[in-house]
């Protein structure tokens, strides 16, 4: 069971070292660099394929567990299968509402953020950070499991 072993461990490194390096790396210097328009158009782009990168390791890191079925496989299938879950709500639930509404806010930059599109794209970049935490937190507990 070595070989599963292995692409597990990848499978997880990347999808967590993927999900922080975009949300603590990446994500910041885009928008310390480009205006908040600019910005959101270059990371609203990427996202459509960040999220297949991360369901993809995670269907890899599943299969895997689902192969090796050692020590801790209980919490660590369920943490995956949170962490697919999370993953999938923001690439097929959250990620879609929010490209229709940076549709219909015409700029970041001018329009307040009280206005009531800016107002439900704050509450869903909130539910969608939540996520990306959470599956960072996910991936961190499957390594102290292993």
């Amino acid at each position: 069971m070595q070989i599963p072993s292995i692409i597990y461990r990848l499978a997880i490194t990347f999808w967590v070292g993927g999900v922080a390096m975009f949300t603590f790396v990446l994500t910041p210097i885009l928008f310390k660099v480009n205006d908040r328009d600019t910005a959101g158009r270059i990371v609203g782009t990427l996202f459509p394929g960040y999220f297949k990168w991360g369901l993809a390791c995670g269907a890899v890191a599943l299969l895997s567990m689902l192969l090796i079925r050692g020590k801790n496989f209980v919490p660590i299938l369920l943490i995956l299968i949170l962490m697919l879950t999370l993953t999938s709500f923001q690439a097929f639930s959250i990620e879609p509402r929010v490209a229709a509404l940076k549709k219909e806010i015409p700029s970041f930059v001018t329009t307040p953020k009280e206005h009531p599109l800016r107002r439900e794209f704050s509450r869903l970049h909130g539910i969608s950070a939540a996520c990306n935490l959470s599956v960072i937190a996910g991936g961190i507990a499957l390594v102290i499991l292993l």
